[in-house]
């Protein structure tokens, strides 16, 4: 009947493709294939059940994984053109085309704005009045639970805890009127807005129902409220049985802190009654050892469904347990280990992972790695185009090559403040919702002067002249030297915005003069190219060009091959990634598990517990052929060395006992490394036997 099972899939691999009878949940253990089974289910939908791709849906939580994905259907169908015509898309992406489509339904015009973090970060500091970089981020994270919980702001305010929360609803309310009156959404309305939509209108729940007629969804275990709700809005409701496959793993989640809700995947089986499910439990990456200490340590956690992931990659090398006397010994005994056995088994750098629970154990590691010339990259480091004071100057750029981006107005017409405030922008952004034209156009259209005084619109009519006179300028090439080449008129652009006088008003010295430095080195970068520098054909590029370009490197940047180098990354960065061998460092009480709260209700506490253990299952699981661990009996932390106790989690790996007895690791200085490497080189070295 099908051709699923000749691709070399296992049993339950096998059933979960198959299976198309009603809803399903595949449970899928680390590295047992789930994407192979996602991508391989789509093949024999429109291969062997004569599905039209354009009524299948598959949604994941990045785009590099919806990016893959498409990619390796395209390589299992026999027309490989009919991948395009699939949606495979982050559950935000889908939420953009679904109110791309419908904005007239939700009051939105069609060139609504989406405001980034930043943006929001701006619009919660003026609505807050503070400029408490903490106040500020708590208040942008209740509003973002809020919305993923489907919390209205009376609710809110309703159900405030005390009077933080109650400050943090009472701007939540604010908040959301100015969006609206912007005819903006932020990154939680993608979802937030087509669940709104769903509920209040069944014609259009109909037709987007007709039109997707099966999902797939990645990474269940890590939907939020409001995602489970659009899933199922969109799969309930015609009168036939719900067509969807969820693939995930409740002993991988780990983002509960951002609002998802492994109880979803327990939610599945109330919701439908009738869910078939399937367990995916051999795993392909690891060895052994790495996964009976996995499994040991996750069996201390209730469990939602059993299951055990086993291998037939043997047993392995025996997992290691390292003691040292302080973080910089860790650093430096890591980054020495590295380099031994990368000399040794003739590996790749890339081959090697260095994972650790916060970013702030990265900077002493980055110094041993340097001092030992390893070549190392970052994940999850801040992009370059995603720094504040660069995104201030392109919301410039972008201003100049399209005067509709309203969310660059908003960022460019305040930043620096020019004297127009929250007031008169809600009410441009009200009459821009009214006549249905953008930000820049509703300050010179008629009927504006009887909504603002003369004080509020002339800043704003300056600011638009200033632009439009930049804007006709930098579309001319001129050849150089002219006054229009684009060097000419970014220095103008700096000079009249007063950007440097700004940072110094605003901010520390120290920083100042650093974003202040990041500044010319980016504009310093854009006149290089608009001169034809570090260019194949050599041609100048007015700014308009260079705009466009800045715009595409932004959304293309980290999709350059990996180079060869050690990966460093938090265990959360991690999720999904494998590598050969791993160090797991800083595993210790308050560390992980993270210490968390000390105040919080003993349920909580609880459930923190559990989520850093998964963290950790997480962590063992990245692991293919070695393990790694190391903790520090102390640990510099404010400048001051204190006492540190092994993590709970080591004792719950059951290690067998030479390596369950955390040992205070042999220090070795790069002299003797040097000599043993060379005496590895003179004497033919034989593998032992385990």
């Amino acid at each position: 009947m099908s051709n699923a099972p000749q691709f070399g899939l296992n049993g339950p691999q096998s059933e979960a493709v198959l299976y198309l009878d009603g809803p399903a949940l595949v449970l899928a253990g680390a590295g047992s294939g789930k994407t192979r089974v996602i991508t391989q289910k789509i093949t024999y939908m429109i291969e062997d059940r004569g599905y039209d791709p354009r009524t299948i849906a598959a949604l994941t939580f990045t785009n590099k994984a919806a990016l893959e994905m498409q990619e390796r259907v395209a390589k299992l169908l026999k027309q490989p053109r009919q991948a395009k015509l699939l949606t495979v898309s982050t559950f935000h992406s889908l939420g953009v085309k679904i109110l791309r489509q419908e904005a007239n339904h939700l009051g939105l015009k069609d060139r609504f704005s989406i405001m980034d973090s930043d943006d929001c970060y701006s619009l919660v500091q003026d609505l807050a009045i503070t400029t408490d970089k903490q106040l500020i981020r708590r208040i942008q994270n209740d509003i973002s639970l809020w919305k993923n919980g489907l919390v209205v702001p009376e609710l809110a305010l309703r159900n405030a805890k005390d009077e933080d929360e109650a400050q943090s609803a009472r701007i939540y309310a604010s908040y959301v009127a100015t969006l609206s009156s912007y005819q903006a959404v932020d990154f939680d309305d993608l979802i937030r807005l087509p669940v709104e939509l769903f509920r209040d209108n069944e014609t259009v729940r109909d037709k987007w129902q007709r039109r997707l007629r099966y999902l797939l969804v990645d990474e269940y275990q890590d939907t939020n409220t409001c995602q489970y709700e659009l899933l199922k809005l969109m799969v309930t409701g015609l009168g036939k049985k719900p067509m969807f496959t969820a693939v995930g793993d409740d002993d991988q989640a780990i983002y509960a802190w951002r609002g998802a809700s492994v109880e979803n995947l327990a939610n599945l089986q109330v919701d439908f009654p009738d869910l078939k499910l399937i367990k995916l439990e051999q795993n392909y990456r690891s060895t052994t050892r790495i996964l009976q200490a996995a499994n040991a340590v996750i069996s201390n956690n209730p469990k939602l469904f059993e299951k055990a992931l086993w291998s037939e990659h043997g047993l392995g090398e025996p997992i290691k347990v390292h003691a040292m006397a302080n973080d910089e010994q860790e650093a430096d005994q890591v980054a020495i280990m590295i380099s031994a056995d990368h000399f040794e088994r003739k590996n790749k750098w890339s081959d090697y992972a260095i994972l650790y629970r916060g970013n702030h154990q990265a900077r002493v590691i980055e110094q041993a790695l340097r001092n030992q010339r390893i070549p190392y990259t970052i994940s999850g480091g801040q992009s370059f185009f995603d720094k504040a004071e660069i995104k201030d100057i392109i919301a410039y750029l972008r201003l100049l090559a399209n005067q509709d981006d309203d969310p660059a107005f908003i960022r460019a017409v305040t930043t620096p403040r020019r004297g127009i405030g929250q007031s008169t922008l809600e009410v441009l952004g009200a009459f821009s919702g009214q006549w249905q034209c953008s930000l820049f156009e509703a300050v010179f259209k008629g009927g504006i002067e009887a909504k603002l005084t003369d004080r509020q619109l002339m800043p704003l009519r300056d600011f638009c002249n200033f632009i439009n006179d930049l804007e006709s300028r930098a579309s001319r090439p001129g050849p150089s030297g002219s006054g229009d080449n684009a060097a000419q008129v970014l220095d103008d652009l700096m000079e009249a915005i007063h950007y440097e006088h700004y940072l110094y008003d605003t901010l520390e010295e120290r920083a100042a003069q650093s974003r202040w430095q990041n500044v010319l080195d980016f504009v310093s970068w854009l006149k290089d190219r608009g001169r034809g520098g570090k260019d194949r054909d050599g041609e100048e590029k007015n700014v308009l060009e260079l705009t466009q370009m800045v715009a595409l490197m932004s959304m293309l940047e980290g999709k350059d091959e990996d180079p060869d180098a050690i990966r460093m990354s938090t265990l959360h960065a991690s999720k999904g990634l494998e590598y050969p061998h791993v160090f797991l460092v800083g595993v210790e009480e308050g560390i992980l598990p993270h210490k968390g709260d000390p105040d919080a209700p003993v349920e909580t506490l609880a459930q923190r517990i559990e989520e850093e253990r998964r963290l950790m299952y997480v962590g063992i699981t990245r692991a293919k052929r070695t393990l790694q661990l190391t903790w520090c009996k102390k640990r510099k932390r404010g400048g001051e060395h204190v006492h540190c106790d092994v993590s709970r989690f080591i004792a719950e790996m059951q290690l067998d006992v030479g390596d369950a007895v955390p040992k205070e690791t042999e220090v070795i200085s790069p002299r003797e490394r040097l000599a043993r490497m060379k005496e590895l080189l003179a004497t033919p070295k034989t593998k032992e036997v385990t």
